[in-house]
């Protein structure tokens, strides 16, 4: 196959998108709000995109953003993370009890107040995992563009409100960046990146989620945890990946046209309340039931996209062991129930449709 240089647009899209994605970035860091570095960047990509401009980043770059918010996460794991796992079969099975209610409260307001099918409403509230979620809408004659914006709309809500939540309870404050430890010496960050491609590669092949981000995260962490690598990624990585993925969260927004979000406007906040509602629950019976940190539990039940929450775990000096633990987990129970979910609650609707 002859190669071929990119075109004008193809390189330009990327440019534009990272430039406003820093821009955003930069202003609400500016302005020390809490997360700022990826709300700022996502607000602005997706405002960007929605007024009519192409926004998006190819696929390589996209995976060394999440390559680089693994490798991150990664460093700030300490033996103290590793002792809170006896609190994690608890809260997991909690999360997975949380995601199915929550999963149905969405779709059953969806259904009710604006008339969704049954299919439609459920691929909607169920959250995370949105790729497989769209995939399995399509392959089910779904209301794609309406879930899409559903989705999307859910993940942008709670990467820019989520800090602000936690900041104004107290839980975090506001200003710069949480500190960190001394940087890892270029030798250690030579065998951390080739470490985090072979292992994400693996995980790759074997088609584990989120294969770059959690590849990266499992090299990173093991290093550190074994006391083979010190030091954390240079200050400007670590901002690189955060405002790159919230870069990325924009520009899959910006890529809907303003018509379908508005026209799904109402049921998004809607069924986004119900989800929120329905979490908060569970949020309050483990904040009073277990020692785990609140904001901790609050990040790990957010029911938003998996790489968005591991990115504002990282911001917010949140445990990334144990939220990355619970997006994991109901990332493969939504993989794996949701497809059995639509199929058994789905199908009468579908029948009826056809």
């Amino acid at each position: 196959m002859p190669f071929t240089l990119p075109s004008r647009s193809q390189i330009l899209t990327p440019l534009q998108t990272l430039a406003i994605g820093a821009f955003g970035g930069a202003l609400f860091y500016w302005a020390e709000l809490p997360g700022g570095l990826i709300s700022g960047a996502m607000i602005a990509v997706a405002v960007f995109g929605v007024s009519g401009r192409p926004v998006g980043l190819p696929q390589p770059l996209a995976h060394v953003i999440l390559m680089t918010l693994g490798l991150s996460l990664g460093a700030m794991v300490s033996p103290t993370m590793v002792k809170n796992l006896s609190a994690y079969p608890l809260t997991i099975a909690l999360l997975a009890v949380a995601t199915f209610c929550s999963t149905f409260g969405s779709s059953l307001y969806l259904q009710r107040m604006h008339g969704w099918d049954r299919t439609s409403a459920l691929l909607a509230g169920s959250p995370g995992a949105l790729s497989q979620i769209i995939m399995l809408a399509t392959e089910r004659n779904a209301d794609v563009p309406g879930i899409a914006v559903v989705q999307i709309f859910r993940v942008i809500i709670l990467t820019a409100a989520v800090p602000l939540l936690l900041a104004a309870t107290g839980l975090m404050g506001h200003g710069p960046l949480p500190s960190r430890g001394p940087e890892a010496t270029p030798l250690a960050l030579a065998e951390l990146a080739a470490a985090a491609v072979a292992v994400s590669l693996l995980m790759r092949w074997i088609k584990f989620p989120a294969s770059w981000m959690f590849g990266a995260m499992m090299a990173s962490s093991i290093l550190h945890g074994a006391g083979l690598v010190e030091g954390t990624l240079p200050q400007w990585a670590y901002i690189v990946a955060l405002v790159g993925i919230g870069t990325l969260i924009g520009s899959r927004f910006g890529k809907i046209s303003p018509r379908t979000i508005l026209g799904h406007l109402v049921a998004a906040l809607g069924s986004f309340a119900v989800a929120i509602a329905i979490s908060s629950v569970f949020v309050t019976a483990i904040a009073l039931t277990t020692q785990v940190k609140l904001s901790d539990v609050v990040v790990a039940f957010a029911p938003g996209a998996m790489d968005a929450m591991l990115a504002l775990a990282l911001t917010l000096h949140i445990d990334p062991v144990f939220v990355g633990a619970h997006h994991l987990s109901r990332f493969i129970y939504v993989s794996i129930a949701t497809p059995g979910i639509v199929h058994l609650f789905g199908k009468a609707q579908d029948d009826i449709d056809d």
